[in-house]
């Protein structure tokens, strides 16, 4: 076989391209026009950066340029992106070419494109974790109910302990005082078998949405937790914009709230903050599309290398006697699947910012 029929089958079978020693396209085959979406007219005389894809990092480009310029030749596989947008991962082999005196004269690439390969691993990828998931989510529903099963009895002993205290344990000047308690701890009994029931349910298709007043809920709650709010020295400032409803689970909202308001209590105590500030705003975007749910702590924030991953399932900073790491993974689901939203995590100056978006509810939702 003659050296052009060399050069022929190679270009054939491959994707080629050479430029000068300062990156500037001088060549380009037909496989290269053809996967990059480009003309040879398009491609003469630019700069090989026109197919670099926007995600790889600089650093890339650097270890290549820093081993061609050194007179060896780079292998990898890359990311690149076509005119058109399409996302193609090929492996690259770039050679320097040099003259009879040693110098770089130019750059030769030849590429096979593996994006096929890629994308199936991707999916096979996908696949497993989709099946993991609901491996896991199989075993949170089972023990969820088992949950529900072992708190139900001691509720209603309590509420029965409650109840013959009522009958025989006050004296007559803490009737009152005494009433009021007993009132709480009923409506708090109430709540949180209302609370087991929500997470019975949690899991099932069945389960059927209300429209409700955002203000409802989040004033619902914190009456709730006022034991707790006082305890931990918890100061809440709560902005309402009036008239905000929402098309979802009443109880299933309250307990993402509830989760924030857990997690800043133990950052507080955990970082020793006496100045314990919780801001919860209730507003809507300005298309008047979504109902925005701003929460907000001076809890000193969460560390940069851990804030991408708080949403993960069984993830937590805390020890395991103080949770499970399914605080957050549970809450976004809420809001996500039940409700349609999204929830977003950011720092701030003093520390943790959640931002909550939910669809407004429509005349059709009843």
């Amino acid at each position: 076989m003659t050296l052009a029929q060399y050069k022929n089958a190679i270009e054939q079978s491959n994707i080629v391209s050479k430029t000068d020693i300062n990156g500037i396209i001088t060549f380009a085959n037909d496989e290269f026009c053809k996967i990059f979406e480009y003309s040879r007219e398009e491609l003469i005389g630019k700069n090989h950066n026109i197919v670099r894809h926007p995600d790889v990092p600089k650093e890339v480009f650097k270890s290549l340029w820093d081993t061609i310029l050194a007179k060896k030749t780079y292998k990898s596989m890359v990311k690149n992106l076509s005119k058109y947008g399409k996302t193609l991962y090929v492996n690259t082999t770039v050679i320097p070419i040099l003259n009879k005196n040693g110098d770089i004269e130019e750059f030769i690439a030849i590429r096979y494109d593996v994006t096929k390969s890629i994308e199936l691993a991707r999916q096979m990828q996908e696949k497993d974790r989709f099946l993991f998931q609901q491996s896991r989510l199989a075993a949170m529903g089972e023990m969820i109910g088992n949950i529900a099963h072992q708190w139900r009895q001691p509720l209603n002993e309590l509420g029965i302990t409650i109840y013959q205290m009522k009958k025989n344990s006050f004296s007559d000047e803490k009737k009152d005082e005494f009433l009021q308690s007993y009132e709480h701890s009923k409506d708090v009994i109430k709540k949180m078998s209302g609370t087991i029931e929500d997470f019975r349910n949690f899991f099932s298709p069945n389960k059927q949405k209300e429209k409700f007043l955002l203000k409802d809920a989040i004033d619902e709650l914190l009456r709730m937790m006022q034991g707790t709010i006082q305890r931990h020295a918890l100061h809440v400032e709560v902005q309402h914009t009036e008239g905000i409803y929402i098309y979802g689970f009443f109880n299933e909202l309250n307990q993402v709230i509830l989760n924030l308001i857990n997690n800043s209590k133990d950052a507080f105590k955990q970082r020793k903050i006496d100045k314990r500030e919780i801001n919860i705003s209730v507003d809507v975007d300005d298309d008047k599309e979504n109902a925005i749910i701003t929460y907000s702590d001076n809890a000193q924030g969460i560390d940069e290398s851990i804030i991408d991953k708080i949403f993960d399932p069984y993830f937590t900073t805390k020890h395991s006697s103080e949770g499970t790491g399914l605080g957050l993974y549970m809450s976004e689901m809420i809001i996500q699947k039940s409700m349609n939203g999204s929830i977003k995590v950011y720092n701030t100056k003093v520390g943790v910012e959640f931002k909550i978006k939910i669809p407004l509810a429509k005349d059709k939702d009843v």
